[in-house]
């Protein structure tokens, strides 16, 4: 753990579990005389044990969902990943004219500087496709250009593989838009297409 962490960046660790294993793991980090866990050792402070309901990777999401953990952790990119993506959600139940997802309804979203909060995933940008990379990455620059907010979610976290699953990007937007929901992903190709001509 000591080689991956870098505690001059890490502002905090979450050691989540059910039961007692958390509780057992860092009376074992804090006892030992081992040299390499006195970094560890050095840092506990920026440890924080809570409680989650399993130890797969998905209780991520349930952990930084609690409300206790929200107000310990304000200040962090996850935890505004979370909150980000709850407020999406929130959005599209609420006022469903205001949040879309999808390329196409995002790009011309975009178009119109409609664009209040950006959620993308970081697949797109790794993806082989340069064209399609190009695109996100000015996505991306347009909305932070006019004064928009962006969240560049990690497919490895919960939060980025439920994005992922609503296509990688998704918008809140400043003002309602209805004319979006009747755009298929089909318009999002044809534009795609003319651009490259």
């Amino acid at each position: 753990m000591v080689r991956h962490i870098d505690f001059a960046v890490v502002k905090g660790v979450l050691v989540a579990s059910p039961g007692f294993v958390k509780d057992k793991l860092m009376e074992y980090i804090l006892s030992t005389e081992r040299p390499e866990f006195k970094p560890l050792q050095e840092q506990k402070s920026s440890f924080v044990l809570c409680h989650s309901s399993s130890g797969h990777k998905h209780a991520d999401t349930e952990v930084l969902s609690d409300q206790n953990m929200t107000s310990r952790l304000a200040d962090t990119k996850a935890a505004g990943e979370v909150r980000a993506l709850t407020d999406f959600y929130t959005m599209l139940n609420n006022e469903p004219a205001r949040a879309f997802y999808g390329p196409a309804q995002c790009l011309a979203a975009n178009e119109n500087e409609a664009i209040d909060v950006l959620l993308v995933t970081d697949t797109l940008f790794r993806s082989t496709d340069i064209a399609e990379r190009r695109k996100y990455v000015r996505l991306v620059e347009n909305v932070r250009g006019y004064g928009g907010t962006v969240h560049i979610f990690s497919s490895l976290h919960g939060s980025g593989e439920k994005l992922g699953l609503l296509s990688g990007v998704a918008a809140l937007l400043r003002f309602p838009m209805p004319e979006l929901e009747d755009l298929t992903l089909d318009d999002s190709d044809s534009d795609s297409d003319d651009n490259n001509k």
